[in-house]
């Protein structure tokens, strides 16, 4: 009676099993895809541009945070690059020498010599944008909540599963053995 039951359990777990995986298996895929480009990024140019140099690491030396913003907006209209938004982040990198100004969603990165504040370079950069992928944030920031937590979930549910029906036949071979030997 207790192998019976315990292979009716077996069949409703792989049931169980099966449409999970399914229906974890394209988020999955985007959130491994996007994850492996996001460990590639400073590999690929155009991923991420690569970091420039600047002058000098000596922050007393350099240009104000005010400064350096208007000095990005004058180099994004000066390279004819469309700047919508506002700007989301001013990277400060003290060791490089540079600040590199990240605006909101246009993917543009202006990276600027600290001390000088000279353009150093100006370029797409598509990590944020595959970021906002991997983690569900380029639909919203509820969707990307929701759905890492229906993605973590499940992984578990999976994997409980999934060491269920690895065992559960070894224990459904035992008890059979036992029964025949008895």
């Amino acid at each position: 009676m207790i192998r019976k039951n315990l292979v009716k359990a077996l069949r409703k777990f792989r049931v169980l099993h099966k449409w999970i995986g399914i229906c974890l298996a394209s988020f999955l895929l985007i959130s491994a895809l996007t994850g492996i480009l996001l460990s590639l990024k400073k590999d690929f140019d155009i991923l991420q541009p690569p970091t420039q140099k600047g002058q000098s690491d000596d922050l007393a030396n350099w240009k104000s945070l005010e400064e350096l913003h208007a000095i990005a907006f004058t180099a994004a209209n000066n390279e004819n690059v469309i700047v919508k938004n506002t700007i989301k982040r001013i990277d400060v990198r003290p060791d490089k020498g540079i600040a590199k100004v990240i605006f909101e969603d246009d993917n543009i990165e202006i990276q600027l010599d600290g001390t000088t504040g000279k353009v150093l370079s100006v370029a797409p950069r598509y990590s944020d944008w595959i970021e906002s992928i991997h983690d569900g944030t380029i639909i919203s920031d509820l969707f990307s909540k929701v759905s890492m937590n229906i993605i973590g979930w499940g992984l578990v549910v999976m994997i409980i599963s999934g060491l269920w029906l690895w065992y559960g036949p070894i224990r459904v071979r035992k008890l059979r053995k036992k029964r025949t030997n008895a």
